[in-house]
């Protein structure tokens, strides 16, 4: 009997509702997510500041300077802050890429051994593990033991550079969002046309998000427009009552 696999029915070619895209996926996901949670923290942060500003004061050249100071000082955080993280997780996996090839030129058939008793634990036999195991190493012996041992493509790693980039480009467009709308509209309707702006714009990002980390897009919506509906309340709240006993 045949077990080919097209024999049996079994499409082994690409499908791209899958998450497994080859090569690249996985720094590309990085910075797109690092892309939508700087467009997230953009929206609200400047969000809540300006709307703070604005329960104090009327004066639009006041709610602009501070919703400017805001975008500007949390860009630039927001891409130093991802540059480092993502600068620790990259250094960390050079640092075990480099241990597993001296392993490999050391001590190859105990990598060997290694590699075939990973297939053991994920139900293979120990026959086909082995034939398993030194097929993918005479194949590309680094990428086997990364990929098996340490959860690592060797030519897919984090980019730090990209999810800076992406965090801080970002940041500022989800930063222009609240701050253009609340300069932008009159005075007698710029607060629910900001509220109305931001809560579209979280809604984006947090169906974005989902859509990116293939979970549900309802609750994701719903948990980022609820957090941004709270904090421009709680800061406009406090603006007002801090403008009120200040003037």
């Amino acid at each position: 009997m045949s077990t080919d696999a097209s024999d049996a029915g079994i499409d082994l070619g690409p499908h791209p509702d899958e998450p497994h895209e080859g090569t690249g996926f996985n720094n590309r996901l990085n910075w797109l997510r690092a892309g939508v949670l700087g467009a997230n923290d953009g929206i609200v942060s400047v969000a809540g500041l300006v709307m703070g500003v604005a329960g104090a004061t009327s004066d639009s050249s006041v709610i602009a300077l501070a919703g400017l100071a805001g975008l500007t000082a949390g860009a630039l955080s927001m891409g130093a802050g991802e540059y480092v993280s993502v600068s620790t997780q990259s250094d960390s996996e050079q640092a075990l890429l480099q241990k597993e090839r001296r392993e490999l030129l050391e001590e190859p058939e105990e990598e060997l051994a290694e590699l075939a008793h990973l297939y053991v634990g994920k139900g293979l036999s120990e026959e086909l593990a082995l034939a398993v195991a030194r097929e993918l190493t005479e194949h590309d012996a680094l990428a086997a033991h990364a990929e098996a041992e340490l959860g690592i493509d060797p030519d897919d790693l984090t980019n730090p550079w990209h999810a800076a980039g992406a965090s801080m480009l970002a940041f500022v467009i989800g930063a222009l969002i609240p701050l253009l709308t609340i300069t932008l509209t009159p005075p007698d309707v710029r607060i629910w046309a900001t509220g109305g702006a931001v809560a579209l714009a979280l809604a984006a990002t947090g169906w974005t998000s989902a859509r990116l980390g293939f979970g549900a897009a309802r609750p994701a919506v719903v948990r980022n427009v609820a957090g941004g509906v709270f904090a421009m309340t709680v800061t406009y709240l406090i603006g007002t009552l801090l403008g009120a006993s200040i003037i």
